[in-house]
């Protein structure tokens, strides 16, 4: 089979189209025939090898030399132990655990894998699982958005950003997003009720503080953004520098304390079962997906060098077949 690989940290440069033994499913996998993988900014940084923590599964070399991890496509084979699945099933996955989903072919646990929303495209499919967990736990189930509330998402105009800037508007809540400045229409297309441009304005600075800020490309300090905090407010941290991981992880429990805010990581629970309600808001219409750009296997360097470099608005898609 094709697949994308790599077997050194760096830029899109490092990755070749190469011919690979097609995987056999063992006693509870599912061999899955992909048709569609998205592209997330964890694949880009397990490409570069930076942040620090995207190197956990090899400090000097990947140890899993194909990434791509939200995957859509058909079942193909089923090892032996397999109930749920059989060949002809359309199905989708988040495979973060494994990855090797810019690929042909790959193999996911039993476990890992739901049948597909009905009315969903494959592209639409493999678009949802780490965006719309982070979205829906980040916005409803921590952050708790709800009517009249102020939130800022810090990222608003990517893949998380998209759903959670949605899902927020749908709670009742008033909306400011925060991404480069191509993206600023896109943001206030889906909702944002203010948009800033992150090189423009210093959203800790500004006077305004939020209920609720998400934040999906953190680099200032916990303090900094402690400051943008209403009282009783909570910040979540999604993904950013280790320096500003670090500080929200040992300091964060501490530095809120005494108006009642809460700066803290939001711990994302991965997988396809956490997801039913938004998938029920996107087959409704309430909430839309927005695919900025599909590329074909071949180009998946393009594709990831497109998101790396801040232009993604919404998902970028790979189609396999």
């Amino acid at each position: 089979m094709k697949a994308v690989v790599y077997t050194r940290y760096g830029s899109p440069d490092v990755l070749r189209l190469a011919e690979v033994p097609t995987p056999v499913p063992k006693g509870d996998e599912v061999l899955v025939k992909v048709h569609a993988v998205s592209v997330n900014a964890s694949d880009w940084e397990g490409l570069r090898g930076k942040p620090l923590y995207s190197r956990l599964g090899g400090l000097f070399r990947p140890s899993r030399h194909i990434l791509g991890s939200d995957i859509a496509g058909r079942v193909e084979a089923v090892g032996s132990d397999v109930t749920r699945f059989r060949p002809g099933d359309d199905v989708f996955a988040d495979i973060l655990s494994r990855l090797g989903g810019f690929a042909e072919y790959v193999c996911v646990p039993e476990k890992d894998l739901a049948i597909m929303p009905a009315g969903m495209t494959y592209d639409e499919a493999s678009a949802l699982p780490q965006a719309g967990a982070i979205a829906l736990q980040g916005i409803r189930d921590k952050g708790e958005a709800g009517l009249g509330r102020k939130v800022l998402i810090n990222g608003a105009g990517g893949g998380s950003g998209m759903y959670g800037v949605q899902l927020a508007k749908l709670a009742g809540a008033e909306v400011t997003g925060v991404d480069n400045a191509e993206k600023q229409e896109f943001m206030r297309s889906l909702g944002a009720d203010h948009v800033l441009d992150y090189a423009r304005a210093d959203f800790t600075r500004t006077g305004q503080t939020y209920d609720l800020v998400l934040d999906l490309a953190a680099y200032r300090s916990a303090f900094d953004y402690k400051r943008a905090l209403a009282p009783g407010g909570r910040y979540l941290y999604v993904g950013g520098s280790v320096a500003t991981l670090l500080q929200v992880l040992v300091v964060g429990p501490f530095i809120g304390r005494a108006g009642g805010e809460k700066v803290r990581l939001l711990p994302v629970r991965l997988g396809a079962k956490h997801l039913t309600p938004l998938i029920e808001l996107c087959q409704s219409g309430k909430v839309t997906t927005v695919i900025d750009r599909r590329y074909r296997l071949s180009d998946v360097p393009e594709a990831l060098a497109y998101l790396g470099g801040g232009h993604a608005k919404g998902k970028v898609v790979i189609t396999v077949a």
